[in-house]
C-alpha cells in the first residue's frame, strides 16, 4: 500500500448498505505489512449461492485451485482473504496452507470446508503461514458486522493507494434488492478473467446456476476489458454470492438463467462491475492517466478487441501518455502488430475530439496544440476506426510511468 493516493482516486467513497445475510470483520495478523488488517473473513449466516470467475494463468495459485473444487457445491457459508501472500507457486506448502485454513473456517463458521472460499494476494513464491491467521478466524465470525464494507476493501489491498467499494440496486419481482461490492488491483492486471480479487454479495435470491451465467457475462466488458500492465495475476478471483435475504421481503427464487426478471440484476451487477474494474485502473501502479480506448469499423467485435489490447498494452503508447505526448504513430504501431485484419489506408485516429489521422496519413486540420490539449487531460480518450466492417470495443488502460518502475523493481522488499 503506497503512502500516497492516486491522483485519479475517488473523491468521495458511496455510503454502502447492509445488506442481509453477510457478516464481515478484519484482522492485523503480520503476514507482511506491519500496523495494518491483512486478514478479511466474510461469514454468511445461511447458506449463499455462489458464483466465481477465475484466472486463466496456467500457473494458478493453491486458493484458486481450492475454489474451483468447491464451486461445483454452489453453497458458501465464509470466505478469508489475506494480503500480502500470495500462497502462488508454493508446491505442497501451498496446498496445505488451504487446507488449515479451510479447516479452521469450518470450526468457525459449523460449516463444511466445501462450504468455504480462500484467496491470497501478494508476494509469489513465499510459503503462507496460515497458522498466523487461522487461530484468529473464531473470534473473527463471532465478531463479524454487517456495515463494514470500506474496512472488508481496506484488508486485501497490496500496492492498492486506496480501498475500492461499488454498490448497486435492482429490482426482481418489485422487490428492491442490493448489491455490494469491494476489489484490490493495482498492478499485475491485464484481462483474462478478472484481474484483481472481487468480492461481490446481494441480497437477491438466485440460484447458483443462474448466479454463475449473470457473473460470466458480466466479466466481457468490464473486468476483462481493463489492463494495466498486461500481466494476468495466478491469483485473479471475482466471486458472487446471493444470500437470499429478500425471499422474506417478497421476491421469489431465480432458479433459471435465462429467467426475464434478472434483466435489471444483470444490468445493475454490469455496471457495478464495471465501476470496480475502472477504479482497479485508475489505482494503476504509478498511474498519472487514465485511457480509454475505443477501436471502431473493425471485421468483428473480438477483432476490434484484440486491436484495442493492442493499443493499451503498448508500452511505447502508454510512456508517450505519461509523457502528454500526442504521438499517433505509437497507436499506427500498436494497430498493425495485433496480428488483425486492417487497411493502412483507411485508417483513422482520434485523441478526444481531435482527428490526428485520417485515410492513413496525418490530418489535414492537424493542430499540435489541440492535441497536446487532449493529451494533458487526466482522462484521455483515444478512438481508431478501421474502416472495415462493425466490429467495436473498449478497453481501458494507464500511462507506464517511473513510479511503476519503482514500486515493482523492489516488490519483495
Amino acid at each position: 500500500m503506497s503512502g500516497t493516493v492516486s491522483p485519479l482516486a475517488p473523491k468521495s467513497y458511496p455510503s454502502m448498505p447492509v445488506i442481509d445475510g453477510v457478516r464481515m470483520a478484519t484482522a492485523a495478523a503480520g503476514i507482511k505489512y506491519k500496523n495494518r488488517t491483512d486478514v478479511l473473513m466474510m461469514v454468511f449466516d445461511r447458506p449463499a449461492s455462489v458464483a466465481g470467475v477465475f484466472t486463466r494463468s496456467k500457473c494458478p495459485s493453491a486458493p484458486v485451485d481450492f475454489c474451483r473444487s468447491n464451486l461445483p457445491h454452489g453453497v458458501a457459508r465464509a470466505v478469508v482473504v489475506n494480503s500480502g501472500n500470495a500462497n502462488a507457486f508454493t508446491g505442497a506448502k501451498g496446498r496445505a496452507a488451504t487446507e488449515l485454513t479451510a479447516k479452521s473456517a469450518s470450526e468457525a463458521v459449523g460449516c463444511a470446508e466445501n462450504e468455504v472460499y480462500l484467496a491470497s494476494t501478494g508476494v509469489i513464491g513465499e510459503p503462507l503461514d496460515a497458522t498466523k491467521f487461522s487461530g484468529v478466524l473464531g473470534t473473527m465470525a463471532k465478531e463479524g458486522t454487517g456495515d463494514f464494507w470500506l474496512e472488508a476493501a481496506k484488508a486485501i489491498m497490496t500496492t492498492d493507494t486506496y480501498p475500492k467499494v461499488a454498490t448497486r440496486s435492482a429490482e426482481i419481482d418489485g422487490v428492491r434488492v442490493t448489491i455490494n461490492g469491494i476489489a484490490k488491483g493495482a498492478g499485475m492486471i491485464a484481462p483474462d478473467m478478472a484481474t484483481m480479487l472481487s468480492f461481490v454479495v446481494t441480497d437477491a435470491a438466485i440460484a447458483p446456476e443462474a448466479l454463475q451465467a449473470a457473473l460470466s457475462a458480466g466479466v466481457g466488458p468490464t473486468f476483462n476489458a481493463v489492463t494495466v500492465d498486461s500481466d494476468t495475476s495466478t491469483s485473479d478471483t471475482l466471486m458472487l454470492f446471493a444470500t437470499g435475504a429478500a425471499e422474506a421481503r417478497g421476491q421469489k427464487p431465480v432458479l433459471a438463467a435465462d429467467d426475464q426478471r434478472l434483466a435489471g440484476f444483470r444490468a445493475a451487477l454490469n455496471d457495478l462491475l464495471k465501476d470496480l474494474a475502472l477504479q482497479v485502473v485508475r489505482d494503476g501502479e504509478g498511474a498519472r492517466k487514465m485511457v480509454e480506448v475505443t477501436v471502431t469499423g473493425a471485421e468483428n467485435d473480438a477483432a476490434a478487441k484484440r486491436i484495442a489490447l493492442s493499443i493499451a498494452n503498448s508500452p511505447l503508447v502508454k510512456t508517450a501518455v505519461a509523457g502528454e505526448d500526442a504521438n499517433w504513430g505509437r497507436i499506427v504501431m500498436a494497430v498493425g502488430k495485433s496480428g488483425e485484419m486492417a487497411d493502412r489506408d483507411r485508417l483513422a485516429i482520434w485523441f478526444g475530439d481531435v482527428r490526428v489521422a485520417v485515410d492513413g496519413a496525418r490530418d489535414p486540420g492537424y493542430s499540435e496544440a489541440a492535441a497536446t490539449a487532449v493529451m494533458q487531460q487526466e482522462d484521455i480518450p483515444v478512438r481508431v476506426d478501421l474502416g472495415l466492417g462493425d466490429g467495436r470495443a473498449t478497453v481501458w488502460t494507464c500511462d507506464l510511468t517511473k513510479e511503476y518502475v519503482a514500486i515493482n523493481g523492489d516488490y519483495r522488499s
